[in-house]
């Protein structure tokens, strides 16, 4: 065992005694150590209860033979910290947490690790953590939020109540209104009820083979779910308890390897899953040493179907619908009747492979998840596009596109996320505008904000489907409408986006992935030469040290190695 650097000889004597003191026994030391990762945190909704459900899982492991030994990761809640500066605090957490995986499991020679996450950054950030320490590894979630509903029976979520601001703002709907999406989209825990960021990432971590079926889409605070945190228990535990060379086999970089980013990527088209996940699963697959790119992301979209829309893409569906259907292993079985062997077979954490895990798994309701022969779109829910406007690429997310895929319009510029709020609610943004949104991105933000209040406002102000929006920022996973993010290079490190001014016509093509300005040659020599980013004024120490070693979006926003 990995541990027994720690735990046994005569000179680890000192070690013991220090063990001792947290309530270990003589036989104890023979068992296998396993880390439980928590990101229990009181003001997250998907987090604020896992330190019980971190107590369910520590009795299960003690009850099969291990030693559980909890430690925490800090989480952002990115709905709260939005429309303000905490944003930039978000995407640099994805690193903070991965750090803290990597120094607890190689400080104290872990022998195994369950993971507990739940939300955005920090679901990547556990999984590049856990790449790094190449341990065996189960993760399991706390599970998606119930929808919420209306008074008069609507279903809603967050996203209702981020468009309900921009209904607001433009006289549609009343204080009293707002305040009944506000008080009944949220409610109970779990992450966000739609196909945001958090329940994308939740369920990759299924098409990656690192977490159990279900774990997508099964309701936090759940029997169901109790359930799911005792079966990852006792599966870690079966692991850990195996000769050294048959756990070995489990090591988390033994399944998540390419074939198993490539699933990712094709459960993600075939879901219409958050943006951030090309963000993430980049950063990911460079942690994990995966020969993948941006542009292998459209090939892989040429070949998937999109047969599930969720919220906000389709605002009645939520994930447990989609749970309640047949759950993600239904998508992924029907997935494969297309054709083409579009799932590559993989070992999971479980055991099985990924075939034989799908193989019984049929759609209960072809309503909520529809068949290969009947698709929302023949292509993926997510493209990359590129032009002299994204010559590193730029990411939209097609399934949440309210409107045409061709666009044209004029630029109308901004250098942050504030001042397009303001502009936005002034009224400057109208019908064939391009809203262009920059100085954003990881360098430029610092921290790549997320754009959904800018976003909501269009959708909410009637303009979903007569503008565009583009940005070196990024989206949460509860943005709709013609919304580019990503776009690289970004402003701060001279990118197009950056020269870019108003009235500019700016051309998207989604079909044919380009994101283009219509300019000569000679004009934007011209404005290159004359070019100086701007560069924001930071008090905090840790965003400076990000925005000097962070790379961009095409990249993953991954830290350059010193």
């Amino acid at each position: 065992m990995r541990s027994n650097i720690v735990k046994k000889g005569h000179n680890r004597a000192p070690h013991r005694s220090l063990l001792r003191a947290t309530g270990l026994k003589d036989e104890d030391f023979d068992k296998p150590f396993i880390g439980v990762a928590n990101s229990f945190i009181e003001i997250i909704p998907g987090h604020f209860f896992l330190n019980k459900v971190a107590e369910i899982i520590k009795d299960e492991i003690r009850a099969n033979g291990c030693v559980p030994f909890e430690f925490n990761t800090i989480g952002v809640d990115d709905g709260i910290a939005m429309g303000h500066d905490g944003m930039l605090f978000s995407l640099p957490s994805r690193e903070i947490i991965a750090n803290s995986i990597e120094t607890v499991m190689n400080a104290h020679k872990l022998d195994a690790m369950i993971a507990i996450p739940n939300c955005d950054k920090i679901v990547p950030g556990m999984i590049m953590g856990a790449l790094r320490v190449n341990v065996p590894t189960v993760f399991v979630s706390g599970g998606p939020m119930a929808k919420g509903y209306s008074q008069d029976g609507t279903p809603i979520d967050l996203a209702t109540v981020f468009e309900g601001v921009g209904k607001f703002e433009a006289g549609e709907i009343t204080a009293e209104e707002l305040t009944d999406m506000e008080c009944n989209a949220c409610p109970s825990g779990g992450s966000c009820s739609g196909m945001f960021t958090a329940n994308s990432m939740n369920t990759l971590m299924e098409a990656m083979g690192i977490a159990l079926a279900g774990n997508g889409t099964i309701l936090a605070l759940t029997k169901e779910r109790e359930e799911l945190y005792r079966k990852a228990a006792r599966r870690v535990c079966e692991i850990a308890l195996m000769p050294e060379e048959k756990s070995a086999l489990y090591n988390v970089r033994n399944i998540l390897n390419e074939n198993a980013v490539r699933n990712a990527f094709a459960v993600d088209m075939a879901m219409g899953g958050s943006s951030n996940t090309v963000l993430h699963m980049l950063a990911i697959a460079k942690e994990a040493d995966v020969n993948f790119n941006l542009e292998d992301i459209n090939t892989i979209s040429k070949k998937v179907s999109h047969i599930a829309k969720i919220s906000p893409s389709l605002t009645t569906v939520h994930m447990q619908d989609i749970d309640k259907a047949g759950g993600v292993s239904a998508v992924m079985h029907e997935m494969n009747k297309r054709g083409d062997d579009i799932l590559l077979d993989n070992l999971t954490i479980t055991g099985e492979s990924i075939k034989e895990r799908i193989a019984n798994a049929d759609i209960k309701d072809t309503n909520i998840i529809h068949t290969i022969d009947n698709p929302y779109s023949e292509v993926g829910g997510l493209a990359i596009l590129y032009g002299n406007l994204a010559e590193e690429g730029a990411v939209i997310k097609t399934a949440g596109i309210v409107g045409d895929r061709e666009f044209t319009g004029t630029a109308v510029c901004y250098n942050s996320q504030d001042e397009a709020i303001k502009g936005i609610i002034n009224g400057e943004v109208k019908a064939g505008n391009v809203v262009v949104i920059r100085y954003e991105g990881p360098k430029g933000g610092p921290g790549m904000q997320e754009m959904l209040s800018p976003t909501s406002l269009i959708m909410g102000m009637g303009l979903g489907d007569k503008v565009a929006l583009i940005t070196d920022g990024r989206f949460s996973g509860a943005t709709r409408g013609a919304s580019i993010g990503h776009v690289s290079p970004e402003a701060a490190e001279g990118g197009m986006i950056g020269l870019l001014k108003n009235g500019d016509e700016i051309h998207i093509d989604v079909d044919k992935y380009i994101l283009e300005v219509n300019l000569s040659f000679e004009e934007i020599a011209e404005r290159r030469d004359n070019f100086k980013p701007i560069v924001k004024p930071l008090q905090s120490k840790w965003l400076k040290q990000y925005r000097a070693l962070v790379t961009n979006a095409s990249n993953g926003a991954v830290l350059e190695a010193l």
